[in-house]
């Protein structure tokens, strides 16, 4: 089983990707794999994505695929059904970590201050989503928490662009950040799939 260090060390910006037309998983997630955007988030938060994470796995054998806006057990379950390789939530619940664990799926729950951190390192968590990242303090917040919790690794979601992204990927404590910018609504509606892994490949290339 893939660990989540392997996972967000593999690039430095995850996708996050809602799926709003079935026959777009295939060829967006296809594109984004070209440009070097290797690990996909396909988030539950439309009818499509657990269909478009089952397409995605068979299509791209070599693409890390995982499961974003995971909230229930339900959406545990059905994800790992799907063939969901990793699972990302906006926060984090005992039931929710504890049928992450039953599944045997490496769960990157989302926290944005100490205390929330703190409990899941108790519950032997390293690895966290950092959400909403600009809302909830963004470079500076991190940069506090590095102090007191060095042992932490993080994935800044929430408001990353390219703009602020090398801030946040120059942090010790964060691998890789999770982002939207290169899934352009108009150049997916298009089906632009060239346009699309340009701008993957641009945020493929970010370093410190």
């Amino acid at each position: 089983m893939l660990d989540l260090d392997s996972i967000m060390s593999r690039c430095p910006v995850i996708p996050v990707i809602v799926i709003e037309q079935p026959e777009h998983a295939v060829p967006l997630a296809t594109a984004l794999y070209r440009g070097g955007l290797t690990v996909l988030e396909i988030t539950l938060r439309t009818e499509h994505g657990l269909g478009a994470i089952r397409a995605v796995r068979a299509a791209l054998p070599d693409a890390i695929v995982g499961a974003g806006t995971v909230v229930s057990r339900e959406d545990v379950v059905q994800a790992r059904d799907a063939g969901s390789q990793f699972l990302v939530s906006p926060g984090c619940t005992p039931d929710l970590l504890a049928t992450a664990r039953e599944v045997g799926v490496p769960l990157l729950p989302g926290v944005n201050t100490p205390s929330e951190a703190m409990l899941l390192l108790e519950q032997g968590l390293r690895h966290l989503k950092f959400f909403p990242a600009e809302a909830a303090g963004g470079v500076a917040m991190l940069k506090s928490l590095s102090g007191p919790l060095p042992q932490l690794r993080f994935c800044p979601t929430g408001g990353i662009s390219p703009a602020n992204a090398a801030h946040y990927l120059s942090l010790p404590n964060v691998l890789c950040v999770g982002g939207t910018w290169m899934l352009e609504k108009q150049l997916i509606a298009s089906a632009d799939w060239i346009g699309i892994e340009a701008l993957a490949r641009d945020a493929a290339a970010l370093t410190v």
